[in-house]
């Protein structure tokens, strides 16, 4: 228990103290914002600020922070140092800066804040790359979710997909405080109180928490390097948080609103990776047999089998309802942020409801058959492209960084971009997803790729003030 008590206090310190240092990169604010300026009754909506922190926690708390942290948990305690470093350093600054920068941009999509601060040759390939994700954001989230209401109910899959595919649609054309802003904020609540109850089960049912080792505990031998980092997203850095940071970027009130509203939601999404870490480690009495359960169950049948038996039928049931909430509420802004993504690339009237329902039917289609594919192939792609997303994004903000504050403040974004870099080159050139190289290979070439952008940016922050461009 001490090193979750431990965890959730460094996380909560991060969100006190650094993330004021992160907020002065873009002082002094500006007003109005775009849910002031141009209030649409659709997209740009003013909602108050816990409101816009509780829908934003959902939109990005999707089955990552349960799912990826407790397959994650397979190397150990270890995990929970990524989650602590990868949230303060990484993922907040990460989810902060993408609203932010939305936000001094009338609330464009992360695609079109590539374009513009990136150059080069970046608007198509990022937009395909946005797009792609969500969809499979989307069709993730809904096969998870599918998934686990099967185990529980018997019912068929493809009835339980048709029915959350069909919530999917309404919420993506709908306006954003008819569905999205009336139940997000309850569905936050049943969230965090799930969790609570997760863990107050396990304390006293007299399970024992893990002990705290560097030691890499992952049962096949696994390397954490870059393994892990690529597994536990949601719960440290995320690039799908990207693409619904703008979304809520459309909705604050005024600019002071993004650290609680962004960076806070960020540290509690990873308090609730770190409760569902320990509660996997401390249920199956270390590492390997929660990958044992993860193998015959899957992370669906995991997390069932640990919210019934800690928590008793009705806590339960409740624990279940907040599993579920998470990838359906993720899910269904993800389709939302796909089409408003390509609206601004289209530059297109945000009165036209006819075009606006045809963009979003188009990648219904794609989502609805993405969810025919078991949901492990599903994950192993989602996670990469999810990270470099991530990376990508990062980058972007030094850029903006470079445009617009002093430039030593530019190194709060360089050093998770190059950290990301790193990660998510070297996984791609020694993963059987990409080249299957042998990590001798696979490893230098990864640094080879993260000291490249670093000469760059150093040419940047010692030369001219022009902000690094893209190949």
């Amino acid at each position: 228990m001490f090193i979750l008590i431990v965890c959730i206090g460094a996380l909560a310190l991060g969100y006190l103290m650094y993330s004021r240092l992160v907020e002065r990169t873009i002082l002094p604010f500006r007003e109005p914002t775009p849910a002031v300026s141009v209030n649409d009754g659709m997209d740009y909506v003013p909602m108050s600020t816990w409101r816009s922190h509780l829908i934003e926690l959902l939109n990005i708390a999707g089955t990552g922070p349960i799912f990826g942290a407790l397959m994650g948990a397979k190397w150990g305690p270890i995990v929970f140092l990524w989650i602590i470093g990868g949230t303060i350093l990484g993922g907040a600054v990460h989810d902060y800066m993408s609203g932010m920068m939305s936000a001094r941009n009338n609330g464009a999509s992360a695609t079109w804040l590539v374009k513009k601060y990136l150059h080069g040759t970046s608007r198509y390939p990022m937009l395909v790359l946005g797009i792609f994700l969500l969809v499979m954001v989307s069709a993730t989230f809904a096969r998870s979710a599918g998934d686990l209401l099967e185990s529980i109910t018997g019912a068929p899959l493809v009835i339980w997909i048709a029915v959350i595919l069909g919530y999917f649609m309404l919420s993506a054309v709908l306006p954003i405080n008819k569905v999205i802003g009336r139940i997000y904020p309850v569905f936050g609540i049943l969230l965090i109180t799930m969790i609570v109850v997760v863990i107050a089960g396990l304390i006293v049912g007299g399970y024992t928490f893990p002990s705290f080792t560097l030691e890499n505990l992952h049962p096949s031998g696994t390397s954490y390097f870059p393994d892990m980092f690529i597994t536990v997203a949601c719960g440290a850095i995320s690039g799908f948080h990207a693409t619904q940071s703008p979304m809520i970027a459309r909705c604050i009130k005024q600019e002071k609103d993004g650290r609680p509203v962004f960076y806070g939601a960020m540290v509690v999404e990873s308090i609730i990776a770190a409760m569902w870490a320990a509660a996997g480690l401390a249920f199956y009495a270390g590492t390997t047999g929660l990958a044992d359960a993860l193998a015959e169950s899957g992370a669906a049948g995991v997390v069932y089998d640990i919210c019934t038996t800690v928590a008793g039928p009705i806590g339960g049931a409740l624990a279940v309802i907040g599993v579920l909430i998470c990838p359906i509420t993720s899910g269904d802004t993800a389709l939302r942020s796909a089409r408003m993504m390509i609206q601004d690339d289209r530059e297109s009237d945000r009165s036209d409801r006819k075009n606006m329902v045809l963009i979003t039917l188009v990648m219904f289609a794609f989502v609805a058959f993405l969810c025919t594919l078991d949901f492990s192939i599903l994950w192993n792609y989602f996670s990469w492209l999810n990270q470099t997303l991530a990376c990508i994004m990062l980058w972007t903000a030094t850029a903006f960084l470079f445009e617009t504050t002093k430039k030593r403040y530019t190194l709060i974004t360089t050093l998770p971009a190059l950290f990301m870099t790193m990660v998510t080159t070297s996984f791609i050139f020694h993963s059987n997803l990409g080249l299957n190289l042998d990590d001798s290979i696979a490893l230098p070439l990864g640094g080879i790729m993260t000291a490249i952008m670093a000469v760059v940016y150093l040419r940047a922050l010692f030369g001219k003030n022009e902000a690094p461009q893209a190949a």
